[in-house]
């Protein structure tokens, strides 16, 4: 009866494919032919042809990450599974077990798309942590300073959370915390801090200034995991949140919300690292004159199809998001001017050679859009309005174009 709820519950809960075995046997005959591919297994240590843990051996010489769930349990019990390298084990102690089962399972499976980057100067130690994260199949990058820890954010985007030793060799943990703040925000990445310190003023000091988890060393290796866990739980919150409020209700892409909040950041990174970048503001031509003609309904569809052809053609390498209305800002990241102007025409050029069909009509669509280089370090509205003055100068011009520096060095040449 147990299996059978449980079996139900990881299916409908959490969309998993589940085989429930009721014995050694059952196990076995599994792995007689083709077995399937397994992500996880969830076991009792007793099984009734196997009642001395063989089932957890057997499984892990298959090479299957396992999930212990017993009512037999000890400390020693505890010892010997923890030596064996679970991924976890949940006692059934209460009737709330099943429910931290089902937890523990979306835990497990989740950590497998959190990247960690795990910061120590102390060699003994970084391995010790790496092993103990990498146990519970988190991604990971390991350095051994503060500086290459920055240079690993500011190059991988991706990074979820850090885990830091407040005692490095270039700087302390402080001083690290500060800078990831500086450049990343407060939710971008969650910061965990471990340190040797007795003194209780240092986890508080710590978490006002920003971290989100201190673990004092040494530690037992069930809170360390629990702590991390409950951090990357968060942070995939945060992230689920963050995506939501981030897109345009309409187009899908981002909205100007998020290209306010995210684009001085890449700004900054590109000007530390001396990468070039550029922004344009593109405007659908008479888009007005379209929705009066047509209806906003089709005015719609067009914004859809627009934002869908940009979205196709810049992938996710450089940032698109809707302005509001008709408008569209692209941060066009590690190309020159020359690049991003090709860019741009490209991008023109196809959306007028495509027809979109609205309401049975096919719809001629042309854009206009400036471009300005962020070459210097400038307020995020600088290059903003720059990028708009040469909008402009491109709709007085006829609309149909691109206007840059380079448009109009070459119009004055001219």
């Amino acid at each position: 009866m147990f299996s059978t709820a449980l079996k139900y519950r990881l299916e409908k809960e959490l969309g998993l494919s589940v085989i429930h075995c009721p014995s050694m046997a059952a196990v076995r005959t599994i792995f007689q032919t083709d077995a399937p591919e397994f992500a996880l297994a969830v076991l009792d240590l007793n099984l009734p042809d196997a009642p001395n843990c063989e089932a957890l051996d057997y499984v892990i010489s298959k090479g299957i990450a396992p999930l212990v769930f017993t009512g037999s349990f000890s400390d020693a019990t505890r010892d010997q599974i923890l030596a064996k390298n679970v991924l976890d084990y949940v006692v059934k102690d209460s009737p709330a077990a099943m429910q931290q089962l089902v937890l523990a399972v979306d835990r497990i499976l989740t950590s497998g798309k959190t990247r960690v980057l795990v910061v120590d100067s102390d060699l003994d130690s970084l391995h010790k942590h790496v092993g103990l994260i990498a146990k519970q199949r988190f991604q990971i990058t390991a350095v051994e300073s503060g500086a290459a820890a920055l240079e690993a954010l500011d190059s991988n985007s991706g990074i979820d959370m850090v885990v830091c030793d407040l005692d490095l060799a270039d700087m302390d943990g402080f001083a690290l915390l500060q800078e990831i703040r500086q450049r990343h925000g407060d939710d971008t990445v969650r910061v965990v801090g471990l340190s040797t310190a007795t003194d209780r003023m240092v986890a508080a000091r710590f978490l006002r200034a920003g971290g989100d988890e201190y673990i004092q060393k040494p530690f037992l290796e069930e809170e360390f995991n629990s702590r991390i866990f409950h951090v990357a739980a968060i942070q995939k919150r945060v992230q689920s949140l963050h995506r939501i409020a981030a897109r345009d209700y309409l187009t899908d892409i981002y909205n100007r919300r998020y290209f306010f909040e995210a684009g001085p950041r890449l700004v900054d990174q590109a000007v530390r690292r001396g990468e070039p970048m550029s922004i344009a503001i593109l405007d659908i031509d008479h888009f007005k004159r379209l929705n009066d003609t047509y209806g906003h309904e089709v005015g719609d569809v067009v914004l859809k199809a627009v934002a869908r052809r940009l979205k196709h053609r810049l992938n996710d390498r450089h940032l698109l998001a809707r302005l509001g209305g008709e408008e569209f800002g692209i941060i066009f990241h590690g190309l020159s001017l020359e690049a991003a102007l090709d860019c741009c025409e490209h991008l023109r050029k196809e959306l007028a050679a495509q027809p979109i069909i609205a309401d049975g009509e096919a719809l001629t669509i042309t854009v206009s859009a400036g471009l300005a280089v962020i070459a210097e370090r400038e307020t995020f509205d600088n290059y903003l309005n720059a990028a708009d003055q040469f909008l402009y100068m491109a709709k007085h011009a006829g609309r149909n174009r691109v206007f840059s520096e380079l448009s109009l060095m070459s119009a004055l040449a001219s």
